[in-house]
């Protein structure tokens, strides 16, 4: 037995209704010709194996293709009425051909489904009497498109997948009717074998390998095919583009559509209503593309899976029935979902990568299948990490969605659902999950003006975060010692961490403060988020004054074990070298790390460089520490040093911090020094990264070469 390939330039996987067309073919040659047909994705086309050769392929359409009845009785216009066009329905039931045999039993048991009711049917009254007759008595090809356009939910009422529009039509367009109109066009019905027309076979040619054709005609396709939607600038010109759409495209497009049997199902809420659940289809989300339009106006999304292995039918079915994509017990029901699960390999069947298509209404009330990428199935290692945040982001999506939100928090969950969904759809760089974080944080700045706080702060982060987004630079070594910053640490936990400077939390920081529903105002919060250096110098202020409410001479700033700032990081700041932007929001988001579960293994390598702060500064880091520098050399902090420092005066400063450190011993071969107002702003913000007691030792060696002892003794 001879095995032939056809690979089918007529089916890609975009626009929708090529993709159709293809799974329309190999259901209808497996059915109909050859059971062990197979077919797959390659190089941007639909191939098929099939014992057919391409004269017999051709020769099977033109012949022996047998039409699925597609009809809907319950749609007035649908041709079962006495005031609907009949020019489809006619022919097609006074037809005598064996091939329309099925049609034309399925005519009458439609017309059965309808009797005594009087011209269209009564949206409200009469279709659910319709659509339950049909549920009993429809079977065969007329019951697969009935389960593929009607789904039930548990009130009995009909819910409609997006992909068949509403149960067979998309606004004025039933596709039912345009359906018995192709087959029109390609078969004479008036001869005994149905014959193929003349121009039949052109067309069946330019279908399936994209031979030259010019007997196209003008038909709205609806949805399935974007581009040929027609209308008001479609193309270049003054007038209306016809829609020229090829018959039998429209044909096995509806034939594929069968395999996409929907179900009701429940999601997220065992007590939510079921509804209609087609494979791979979920709720929409602006995440992702471009011009997302009114969202609330989509109808939701599906993502056409792709695979690389020949399948047989039943592979096939087996796929779309099952559509098994979802996260650990939950199935998946949002585009980042989708990701997240596809990330972590959690499809089944050997899929390859997916197409996804959004149902946009973008043509007056009538909606478009637009494909709005494609996305590879690819290991992700670090996609779990998105489970700390899911639920956050459900939150946030749920509030941004409700007819009150604001369009910043609109704009902003979309910003964060782009991040999470590029990190997750494209190969792994730093900075795609350094976006996410930055996209968090500009949530949780939106909520410190009081909007959005139900969802709550940046939830619990776990330290592996740290490792997805670390690129190996100052900046992100600085922001590691201020996210860790604290006034001290037990057992790992932080004690008084910074966060509390960013926003009115309560204890644990994991819960907003509120008062009616309102965030209180805390006076500890003083960052501002919109200028780093003010932010910065800011924090310090404010450790100095809770010190001296308890009468503490120290600034209670620590970091974590190994997470504390180096001196050539601090050196490259104080320069004016760094990205301060960056380092503000990665070291806020990291304040939600959950730090009793960091380890030695998350600590960042250490940097290569040689460089040390100018000795004046060094003075100044040395009179603002959080502890002893050595048992028998005590530095009492001055809060008159950042005071001074913010406004602009760096030699009074640099003066109280000589006084201090020659009190304990130390001895600078400087007596003073001097820097014009934006240094001495700096030299202030530099103050908030915490430095750890070898740090200050070397710093306290530069200044006095006498003070090494301590450092070998320390060794």
């Amino acid at each position: 037995m001879t095995i032939h390939l056809h690979t089918l330039k007529g089916c890609s996987p975009a626009p929708l209704a090529n993709y159709l067309k293809a799974l329309g073919i190999l259901r209808l040659v497996s059915e109909q010709a050859d059971k062990q047909a197979r077919g797959w994705w390659q190089g941007g086309n639909f191939c098929l194996f099939t014992v057919l050769s391409k004269e017999e392929f051709e020769k099977f359409f033109l012949e022996d293709y047998i039409p699925t009845p597609i009809l809907a009785p319950w749609n007035g216009g649908s041709g079962f009425f006495p005031k609907d066009n009949k020019k489809s329905i006619d022919p097609i039931k006074n037809s005598t051909a064996e091939r329309m045999k099925n049609f034309r039993e399925a005519i009458t048991e439609a017309n059965s489904a309808i009797k005594g009711l009087k011209n269209k049917p009564d949206p409200k009254k009469e279709k659910p009497i319709v659509f339950s007759h049909c549920v009993k008595h429809w079977r065969g090809g007329l019951r697969k498109w009935l389960d593929a356009a009607v789904v039930f939910n548990d009130q009995g009422k009909p819910t409609f997948p997006s992909i068949l529009g509403t149960a067979g039509n998309d606004g004025r367009l039933d596709f039912t009717v345009n359906y018995m109109q192709h087959i029109c066009n390609l078969f004479d019905l008036s001869s005994a074998e149905a014959k193929a027309t003349k121009d039949a076979e052109f067309l069946l040619k330019h279908s399936l390998w994209m031979d030259p054709a010019n007997k196209l005609k003008s038909y709205n396709i609806g949805q399935f095919q974007p581009g040929s939607a027609g209308g008001a600038n479609s193309s270049t010109g003054f007038t209306d583009n016809d829609n020229l759409v090829n018959s039998w495209d429209f044909i096995l497009m509806l034939e594929g559509s069968l395999l996409f049997t929907a179900k009701a199902t429940r999601r997220l809420d065992p007590n939510e209503f079921s509804r209609a659940s087609a494979p791979f289809a979920v709720r929409a989300h602006a995440a992702g593309f471009g011009t997302a339009g009114s969202e609330k106006s989509q109808r939701g999304e599906q993502w056409m899976p792709l695979w690389k292995q020949p399948a047989t039918l039943s592979d096939v079915v087996a796929l779309y029935s099952e559509a098994r994509i979802q996260i650990k017990r939950q199935t998946a029901n949002r585009p980042i979902d989708m990701a997240r699960a596809i990330s972590r390999l959690g499809v089944a069947r050997g899929i390859d990568s997916f197409i996804r298509y959004g149902y946009l209404e973008r043509n007056g009330q009538a909606n478009l299948a637009v494909p709005l990428g494609r996305i590879n199935v690819r290991h992700h290692p670090r996609a779990y990490l998105i489970d700390d945040i899911a639920g956050w982001l459900d939150k946030l999506n749920r509030l941004s969605r409700d007819q009150f939100a604001s369009s910043r928090l609109i704009h902003a969950e979309r910003r964060l659902a782009d991040a999470v969904l590029a990190a997750l759809t494209h190969d792994y760089s730093p900075e795609r999950w350094q976006a996410i974080l930055i996209a968090a944080v500009s949530i949780e700045a939106l909520q410190a003006t009081g909007t959005a706080i139900e969802a709550g702060p940046i939830p619990s982060l776990r330290p592996e975060w740290v490792d997805a987004v670390n690129d190996n630079s100052p900046e992100m070594r600085l922001a590691l010692s201020l996210g860790s910053a604290a006034a001290g640490y037990s057992n790992g936990k932080p004690l008084d961490p910074i966060r509390h400077h960013w926003l009115p939390l309560e204890l644990g920081c994991r819960k907003f403060k509120t008062n009616d529903k309102r965030l209180i105002k805390d006076p500890r919060v003083v960052i501002s988020g919109r200028n780093p250096v003010s932010d910065f110098s800011a924090i310090v202020a404010r450790r100095f004054i809770e010190a001296g409410m308890k009468s503490q001479r120290i600034l209670p700033l620590v970091s974590l074990y190994g997470c504390y700032a180096q001196l050539n990081d601090l050196a490259l700041f104080l320069r004016g070298a760094l990205d301060l932007e960056k380092i503000l929001n990665l070291s806020t988001a990291f304040m939600a790390i959950k730090w009793d579960q960091w380890s030695k293994k998350h600590n960042l390598p250490h940097s290569k460089a040689n460089e040390i702060p100018e000795e004046a500064w060094l003075t100044v880091r040395l009179g603002c520490l959080p502890w002893q520098l050595t048992n028998d050399k005590k530095i009492p902090a001055d809060p008159r040093i950042i005071r001074l420092l913010n406004s602009g005066d760096s030699t009074r400063a640099i003066g109280v911090a000589l006084s201090r450190l020659r009190s304990a011993g130390i001895r600078p071969p400087l007596q003073t020094g001097v820097s014009d107002v934006a240094s001495a702003k700096l030299w202030a913000a530099a103050l908030v990264f915490p430095i750890n007691r070898g740090s200050a030792l070397c710093a306290a060696i530069t200044l006095d070469p006498s003070m090494k002892g301590y450092l070998n003794a320390r060794n």
